[in-house]
């Protein structure tokens, strides 16, 4: 194996504690009884225990879960293994309430609030759709809600379905701009070929950089550990480092599975930038569809840090939709950064010039305050 598939751990234990915002997926054999289709009481509550110790820490927490089909198709009586898709769409309608409801009742009995959030590819695929799914998702979290995530297996055909939610589970982390997501499965990481029929076979602790023969190693044939699932996962790691966000491939199958995973055996996969430099760079690259002139005042506030309020804009051009990139040109006729617009070019044109608590007597209707977020800039050097 060549040394540089490998990344010598900085710090598991610091990776993680500096993590502000997680994602974790847990899969269905974790969370159901295979013979009595039933959720596994012990270990869903261990999990529980867990996110809540997250969110005691003051993180932020996502949960991508699996399960709904197999609790549907129990209560369904349907014993075939190989349901039809409207079969599994029915099992799914049915063991999504259920589901929900073992997830609100441990949380709310710990004084927690939850909620279910249904997504198909639709929504990372149609740009409105993935606007508002970003801005549902960020408002549940500054509520302090934990949203539970799970593909709508009810409505979702098989054209657009993900099929998995490991890659869902990826999605959910690039557009929440978290730094750490944890997929939890029967697994505890990556290895050079299969351990149950090679002795030779080496367990891959770190990866910094997911080369060709990592992907060979995640789709061998012969290899058990990858069939299926660890595909998946390689895909939802490319997804997520390459957006600065951090990657755990982790055994789960033991109660309280999160409480000392930086100590646990695991495959890491290490993301070379932050999710603000990554995000930073991305918006540079993009190509702007419209430009929005500031005065002298608003370039200085940009440079201290602040967000472009509509008050410093003084003209807008081009013809953009919310959250294109536009470039964003001082007073002098220099562009000074690009950025992620909150408003169309004809909101824009309108909110010109005015205080931002005068938008929605503008365009009868709130808004973000912003014309571009902080968060949403990246400066020229």
């Amino acid at each position: 194996m060549e040394p540089n598939l490998i990344k010598i751990s900085p710090d598991r234990k610091k990776i993680f504690q500096q993590s502000s915002s997680i994602v974790i997926k847990v899969g269905s054999s974790l969370l159901v009884e295979d013979k009595l289709g039933a959720i596994k009481k012990k270990w869903f509550a261990s999990f529980i225990e867990d996110i809540i110790e997250l969110r005691k820490l003051g993180k932020t927490v996502i949960i991508v879960s699996s399960g709904a089909i197999n609790l549907g198709r129990k209560i369904l009586n349907l014993k075939d293994n190989d349901l039809t898709l409207e079969q599994e769409q029915a099992a799914a309608s049915v063991g999504q309430i259920e589901l929900s409801k073992e997830y609100q009742e441990h949380f709310k009995f710990k004084g927690f609030i939850c909620s279910q959030v249904l997504i198909t590819l639709d929504d990372f695929t149609n740009r409105r759709r993935y606007l508002n799914c970003k801005s549902t998702l960020k408002t549940l979290l500054n509520l302090g809600v934990i949203p539970i995530v799970n593909e709508n297996d009810t409505v979702a055909t098989d054209e657009i379905r993900y099929g998995d939610n490991d890659r869902l589970a990826a999605q959910v982390a690039s557009i929440c701009d978290s730094d750490l997501l944890i997929l939890l499965s029967d697994i505890d990481g990556l290895y050079t070929e299969s351990p149950k029929k090679s002795k030779d076979a080496e367990h891959i602790p770190f990866i910094s950089e997911i080369t060709e023969e990592i992907e060979q190693m995640a789709k061998g044939p012969e290899n058990d550990f990858s069939h299926g699932g660890m595909k998946t996962k390689i895909e939802a790691a490319k997804v997520t480092t390459s957006v600065g966000c951090n990657l755990i491939i982790a055994n789960g199958k033991k109660n309280y599975p999160i409480s000392d995973i930086a100590e646990n055996k695991a495959t890491w996969f290490l993301a070379s930038q932050s999710v603000k430099a990554a995000r930073k760079k991305w918006i540079l690259n993009m190509k702007s569809l419209g430009e929005i002139t500031i005065d002298f005042k608003a370039e200085k506030a940009l440079k201290s840090g602040k967000s472009l309020l509509p008050v410093g804009a003084t003209k807008c051009t081009g013809k953009f939709s919310r959250g294109d990139v536009v470039a964003v040109r001082g007073e002098d006729g220099q562009i000074l950064a690009k950025g992620l617009t909150s408003f169309n070019q004809v909101e824009t044109e309108k909110i010109l010039g005015i205080k931002s608590e005068d938008i929605p007597k503008v365009l009868g209707y709130n808004r973000k305050p912003e014309l571009i977020h902080r968060d949403n800039m990246a400066f020229f050097n």
